[in-house]
């Protein structure tokens, strides 16, 4: 199994921008049945553009994952519903497209949105709402050291449907994903965590 950090040194992090929307939209589309009925990823022109609006640093930060080689987008990571004053804190949401699934590129890009929220942002702590069935998802987090800290009935509203989540969290304070290797925010930052946690 190949470790996150392999993976961390071929992607960059960095906000989505206008220009995405193309290859987005299109590997959106292509991976919609792939995500069902985890998440809902924007698939028209319209909910494209009011994701990138939102996406203010202030209350949301979303971001893409862009294979350093080649340029194509990998994935996506949204820091949504943050809050500031005494709580720091972000809901952590991801997506890996369906041609890039199953590689390791999501583990590492979680990783670096980790040390994003905390170095960066400033953020104290990191939430992920997953849904039980979604055995990949759950594995991803736990192998970075998130913990598992309850589940929430009928918490969020997926296609129609409200759906059961489990909660997990990552500190500032708990050990880290590793990100020895690369990588970075807008491939300019690179970062040394230190929790070497896992493999891919």
């Amino acid at each position: 199994m190949r470790n996150e950090c392999d993976r961390v040194s071929q992607i960059v992090l960095r906000p989505v921008v206008a220009t995405d929307e193309p290859r987005f939209l299109e590997l959106a589309r292509e991976s919609a049945e792939f995500h069902h009925p985890w998440v809902e990823l924007p698939r028209t022109s319209n909910v494209f553009a009011s994701y990138v609006a939102r996406s203010d640093q202030v209350n949301a930060a979303c971001m893409v994952i862009a294979r350093k080689d080649q340029g194509d987008l990998v994935g996506m990571i949204n820091i949504n519903g943050i809050v500031r004053g005494p709580y720091q804190r972000g809901v952590l949401g991801y997506a890996v497209f369906l041609s890039h699934a199953g590689q390791g590129y999501m583990s590492a890009g979680v990783a670096l949105a980790v040390h994003y929220a905390f170095e960066v942002m400033g953020l104290n702590r990191l939430e992920a709402d997953i849904q039980p069935e979604n055995k990949t998802s759950l594995e991803l987090v736990r192998r970075l050291g998130f913990r598992r800290e309850g589940l929430s009935p009928g918490f969020i509203r997926i296609a129609g449907v409200w759906r059961d989540h489990e909660r997990w969290a990552i500190t500032s304070d708990m050990p880290l994903p590793s990100v020895h290797g690369g990588g970075g925010w807008g491939g300019n930052r690179s970062w040394g965590g230190n929790g070497g946690r896992g493999a891919v």
